[in-house]
């Protein structure tokens, strides 16, 4: 399409430029006629269109009108010349928005075009559409992986830029879980496919990116709203400049003002508003993806950029979310048996405690000791272990059964133990805080967050330890789930009228505090559905840095759209008055529109430059 449209300006130009050579009035007119045609006819045809079904008021019919009526008042050069300049500053933005698009194609290159699956001794080349659960699939070296799935035989490195933005690559081998989306770098890996094409992760996030555009900030809201009602005033003003004039002040030549409506009209024409501010958020996306944050829709950026409390989720997100066993102390037993019973009791919960438990106690978990298991949000798990009642959890969960228990001062969290309704001991298992989680806190406050906040269901000396570390400005501990919603409702009530409330969490049991916060961010949301269906922002590492960097880029963003909003309103502001005056020709009013255009969406390309934030 574009190509054709380049042809035709190229033959219209050429009619335009012939028609200022030729002498004669009559093959002068004929040629700026054909010029006009070439430039426009698709322009009138959609004006026609357009009216047809009952919506008049559009750039279209503001360049129709402005055009034809240039045409019927003898000035057949400003005519055509309205024409071909408008088409040439729409091709500039059919350009541009094709680039944006390719520079987020680009960035998010990760849909697979083949699988090679096993089938026998066989390899056959598949869709990846077509691959179930349960085959196995070969990922070649320089092969982007098609789904995903867990390494059954050899190692390799991965390139997962294109989903994190990070250049280091990712070791995998057999019994590592495989993300579609990355690039086998060196080795011939083969894995089990455990989710089908339309729920790996590959496929998640270019849905999330593709209808990221559908999600309008307020600013383009605005712009939409603004067009709605801007273009009709502008047509009857112009008619009013048109015929006023002349009636009121009788020696008045009547095309002069005809002329100057015209050249009204031209100036008036909303696009470099209705494609620059969408191409900014649009830009800042892109940016955004770059960086290995995923972005759902641009009223999520817009509403990041006015943010005032973070409150962060402590276990996951400002911690590894690793917890190693420190300390183990029975009451009645011996070391290796409390550790044990923990171990059972804890082995249906996928909590990060459980994980360490189990860690910690080295040996395969026979599951037909294990009668019952149920968890308890908030306070632990209770089992049946070879007829044995057993409860492991935090002292909540002791006094909630009324078990009397050691109180302890420790910077960990305590797995306390009762087996048959007595106190069996405790464990003490700490976790540790990601390196980059001090330098986020204090990127988060040079960008203008005016209060960090950290909730925790840890003890209250793990959590102060944390918070103090960290140079938090406030921490809750011994908090449940259900608390946390609570805590963020009271801290919704300390922002400003026009400020907001972001929550980061890992995606894990934070659904119902990332709903309820302005903006829910996930972390760590690469190979997490989790994360990637509950929050509006999901940043695919784990790296709480990255939290700053999305703000930076929602901040110059929303920046750029309102340069542009502000430079567009005031220029044509500026031109119209001009041209209401008859100090504006209509050329002028031709070249005002479109550089005012080109400038903006020039300016929108710099949301995509991110390269010097951080």
């Amino acid at each position: 399409m574009m190509k054709i449209l380049v042809r035709r300006l190229a033959a219209s130009a050429a009619f335009f430029t012939a028609a200022f050579i030729i002498k004669n009035e009559t093959a002068k007119l004929i040629f700026f006629v054909l010029s006009y045609l070439f430039a426009g006819y698709d322009v009138v045809l959609e004006a026609v269109r357009n009216i047809s079904r009952g919506d008049v008021f559009d750039e279209n019919f503001l360049m129709a009108v402005a055009s034809l009526g240039a045409f019927a008042i003898k000035e057949a050069p400003e005519g055509a010349a309205v024409m071909l300049f408008y088409q040439v500053g729409e091709l500039f933005q059919s350009y541009a928005v094709g680039q944006s698009r390719k520079s987020i194609a680009g960035l998010m290159d990760i849909r697979p075009d083949y699988a090679n699956v096993k089938v026998g001794s066989e390899l056959v080349v598949k869709d990846p559409e077509e691959v179930k659960i349960g085959d196995i699939i070969v990922v070649k070296p320089g092969e982007k992986v098609p789904l995903d799935g867990i390494v059954t035989e050899g190692s390799s490195m991965l390139d997962t830029s294109a989903l994190t933005g990070e250049s280091v690559p990712r070791e995998v081998e057999a019994g590592s879980s495989l993300l579609s989306g990355c690039i086998n770098i060196n080795g011939v890996i083969t894995a089990e496919v455990t989710k089908e094409f339309g729920e790996s992760t590959v496929s998640k996030i270019l849905d999330l990116v593709e209808n990221a555009g559908s999600k309008k900030s307020k600013s383009e809201k605005f712009i939409t709203r603004f067009a709605r009602y801007y273009t009709p005033a502008v047509v009857v003003i112009a008619v009013l400049l048109a015929a006023v004039p002349p009636l009121l002040i009788p020696e008045q030549n009547f095309s002069t003002w005809v002329y100057r409506a015209l050249a009204f009209l031209v100036v008036s024409c909303p696009c470099a508003l209705v494609i620059s501010v969408p191409l900014s958020f649009f830009g800042g996306i892109g940016g955004a993806s770059k960086k290995g944050i995923l972005v759902k829709g641009s009223n999520y950026l817009e509403a990041l950029a006015r943010a005032e409390i973070v409150v962060f989720d402590k276990t996951g997100t400002l911690t590894k979310g690793v917890f190693n066993v420190h300390e183990v102390r029975p009451e009645g037993m011996t070391d290796e048996e409390l550790l044990e019973l923990a171990a059972y009791a804890e082995h249906y919960s996928n909590h990060p405690i459980s994980s360490s438990l189990k860690r910690a106690y080295k040996k395969e978990i026979d599951a037909t000791r294990i009668s019952k298991a149920e968890e308890i949000p908030g306070h632990g798990v209770s089992a049946v272990i070879d007829g044995k009642d057993v409860l492991a959890g935090n002292f909540k969960l002791m006094e909630k059964m009324n078990i009397p228990y050691r109180k302890l001062e420790v910077a960990g969290t305590v797995v306390h133990a009762a087996v048959d309704r007595k106190y069996a001991g405790f464990i003490v298992i700490a976790d540790e805080i990601k390196e980059d989680s001090k330098d986020a806190v204090e990127k988060l406050k040079k960008a203008g967050i005016h209060k960090t906040v950290m909730l925790t269901g840890d003890a209250r000396i793990a959590g102060e330890k944390t918070a103090v570390e960290l140079g938090l400005d406030k921490a809750y501990w011994e908090l449940l789930p259900e608390d946390k919603v609570d805590k963020v409702e009271e801290l919704l009530k300390e922002k400003t009228e026009k400020g907001n409330l972001v929550f980061v969490g890992d995606g894990i049991n934070d659904a119902p505090v990332l709903a309820r916060a302005d903006i829910g961010i996930a972390m760590g949301g690469l190979g997490s559905d989790a994360a990637i269906e509950a929050a509006d922002i999901v940043i695919m590492t784990d790296e709480p840095s990255k939290i700053a960097t999305a703000i930076k880029i929602s901040q110059k963003t929303l920046s750029i759209a309102f340069q542009n909003i502000v430079f567009a309103i005031g220029v044509k502001l500026l031109i119209l008055l001009l041209s209401a005056l008859g100090f504006a020709s209509m050329w002028a009013a031709v070249f005002a529109d479109v550089g005012v255009a080109i400038i903006a969406i020039l300016n929108s390309f710099r949301a995509l430059n991110v390269k010097n934030i951080d």
